[in-house]
């Protein structure tokens, strides 16, 4: 394949970045300088830790004061209020491990009998007091999304190692999407995203007390519909990684919540070719990664700004179908749009995904799963940065708390522009082109019926492979 842009490279699942991919986004931040937060209680104008700046001091007392003002207002009292900003303050400030102890610490400036009732005010204010972190999360999202423009959700889970028995939801877990069994809890974040933000805005905690009433797979489903809804903002897709989750059952979810959803499958997930002029057509169903090999010859180039590599661009092959997927319900079986994309034209394709917004053009598909790229990003480095796996103790109020705090610290590193490098402004720009809001394409099970044919164009590809129009997107002169 000709192109001026670099070859596509190896890209990550939704849920986990690629090594590579992961390696060279940290060496990106992490080797910008540090910034300063003035202002900070007694800690005032300690060093943050590295990967906030962009070589040069960025003060985000201003973006501490201006959001904490806009997403704290639920907080009915003043002391409260106040406390929740010295958090904030003291999740971007306090280096190593943010934990109540040592923000406690950097706030009395190391004072230690200053110390120790600053730690006790706070582990009150975060375990055992009564405010509800709910309406701080939506007002979060909703500040978001007057300076930037939600494009999409991104769900991402997050394992926490936890070594001790006195954590919440601690336990032996598996995790799917690494493949092993670590000990610790596991977590489902929703992420906010735009073209200049990626933040985290709602979380969820796997419970074994729960494990009987709900699965791994309906945790995290449950956890992303709850957030999307809960944040109150105009309908906007979600992408998620549902290869070692049940396919059906969560397109399934997403739908009767009117939820589009871009979701990363499994090649061996089974569907159904719908259109008799397509190969498989009448064979039951078929792997999906066969059903994009038969109709390869619709393969189109589309180009995407890499996160990892802040100006870089990349292009991939990108082919797209519509299929089925199967249902033992009649009612509930539907159409998908099934699309692939290859990294060399002689190969597999790498990732799978489905979406029920068959309309949206493939391209542009491709590119909103991107997204998950910098949230992989932005979880590993940023993420960290900010103390969002550093809470312990056996609260599950308090780790809410303190997750939904670390999400707002995680915020204000963004709009005061720390996070900017994940990016770049070459990149950013792209992503502001290539992800501009526009209206959410309805889901085709609920306001885009479509019909069990789609629409073909009379010229053939190689092999004899009809060349397919599928929706707004023109396939017909792929290679």
């Amino acid at each position: 394949m000709n192109t001026a842009t670099a070859p596509a490279t190896a890209t990550a699942p939704a849920a986990a970045l690629s090594g590579a991919a992961a390696a060279r986004a940290a060496r990106a931040v992490r080797s910008t300088a540090g910034a300063t937060v003035p202002g900070g209680g007694a800690g005032a104008g300690a060093r943050l830790g590295a990967g906030i700046g962009s070589g040069v001091g960025v003060d985000l007392d201003g973006a501490v004061e201006e959001l904490c003002s806009a997403v704290f207002t639920s907080l009915r009292r003043k002391d409260q209020r106040e406390r929740g900003r010295q958090y904030v303050r003291g999740l971007l400030a306090t280096e190593g491990r943010k934990s109540i102890r040592n923000i406690a610490h950097h706030l009395s400036g190391g004072d230690g009998s200053g110390s120790a009732a600053v730690e006790q005010s706070l582990h009150h204010f975060i375990a055992a007091s009564t405010w509800d972190w709910q309406p701080i999360r939506t007002a979060l999202s909703q500040y978001l999304g007057q300076s930037a423009p939600l494009n999409a959700w991104v769900a991402q889970p997050m394992a926490i190692p936890k070594g001790g028995e006195h954590s919440v939801g601690a336990g032996h877990r598996f995790d799917p999407h690494r493949g092993q069994m670590f000990r610790g809890q596991q977590a489902f974040g929703v992420w906010y995203t735009s073209a200049s933000v990626v933040t985290p805005a709602g979380w969820r905690l796997f419970l074994d007390e729960e494990s009987a009433q709900e699965s791994y797979e309906g945790c995290a489903v449950t956890g992303v519909l709850n957030s999307v809804r809960e944040a109150g903002m105009p309908t906007r897709p979600v992408v998620l990684d549902i290869r070692d989750i049940a396919t059906r059952a969560t397109l399934n979810r997403f739908a009767e919540a009117r939820v589009p959803v871009v979701g990363r499958i499994n090649p061996e997930a089974r569907l159904l070719v719908t259109d008799p002029r397509l190969p498989g057509f009448g064979a039951g169903t078929l792997a999906a990664r066969d059903i994009l090999q038969n109709v390869r010859g619709l393969r189109m180039p589309v180009e995407w700004p890499d996160p990892a590599v802040p100006g870089a661009r990349r292009t991939s092959l990108v082919a797209a179908v519509r299929v089925m997927v199967p249902d033992p319900a009649p009612g509930r079986r539907r159409e998908v749009l099934l699309f692939g994309e290859w990294e060399a034209a002689r190969r597999l394709p790498t990732q799978l995904w489905v979406t029920d917004m068959v309309r949206t053009d493939p391209g542009t598909l491709v590119r909103m799963t991107k997204t998950a790229l910098r949230v992989s990003a932005a979880s590993a480095v940023s993420g960290q940065d900010v103390g969002l796996r550093d809470f312990s103790g056996r609260s599950l109020a308090g780790w809410h708390r303190h997750v939904t705090l670390a999400s707002v610290a995680h915020a204000v590193r963004c709009l005061g522009g720390g996070d900017s490098v994940l990016w770049g402004s070459a990149a950013g720009s792209a992503a502001a082109s290539a992800l501009a809001p526009a209206p959410a394409p309805a889901p085709a099970s609920v306001a885009a019926p479509v019909g069990g044919r789609a629409r073909l164009a009379t010229r053939r590809g190689a092999g004899g492979v009809p060349r397919s129009h599928v929706g707004t997107a023109s396939l017909s002169g792929a290679r």
